[in-house]
């Protein structure tokens, strides 16, 4: 199962929502605000992520220049503490399932969680297209 995380008036949430939508893919949706981060949640993501923190943290956010959080200088345990305290410090939307990652929206990379038969049926279309055309 997908699981959506979300804030209500991102646009790329509901470009990410829209799209799983589109493509008949099951999905729970977790509103950052309302439904509240676990740590928990915060360590699955983590553990998906190429470059851990660095990924999914918002450097250009308003929160983040507020707090003034120095990187090199936080723990693991205390960054999480501060993003449970300030869910807006993470970028959104973050798609995961049981071994992939999406953070941000992008139409190419969210095809990834499309089932595995039909990115087969969509490779092979284009390869007969690409075929026609030479």
């Amino acid at each position: 199962m997908i699981i959506l995380y979300t804030t209500p008036s991102c646009a790329s949430c509901r470009k990410a929502r829209t799209w799983l939508k589109e493509n008949n893919i099951e999905y729970l949706e977790k509103n950052i605000f309302k439904d509240q981060l676990t740590e928990y949640d915060l360590k699955v993501i983590l553990s998906l992520t190429e470059n851990g923190t660095e990924e999914i943290i918002s450097f250009r956010s308003q929160i983040f220049h507020d707090l003034n959080i120095d990187m090199e200088d936080i723990s693991l345990k205390e960054l999480i503490h501060v993003i449970l305290e300030n869910p807006s410090l993470i970028r959104r939307p973050i798609l995961i399932d049981d071994k992939r990652l999406q953070i941000g929206f992008n139409e190419e990379d969210i095809r990834r969680f499309l089932p595995r038969d039909i990115r087969k049926l969509e490779l092979k279309k284009l390869q007969e297209k690409i075929l026609m055309n030479y």
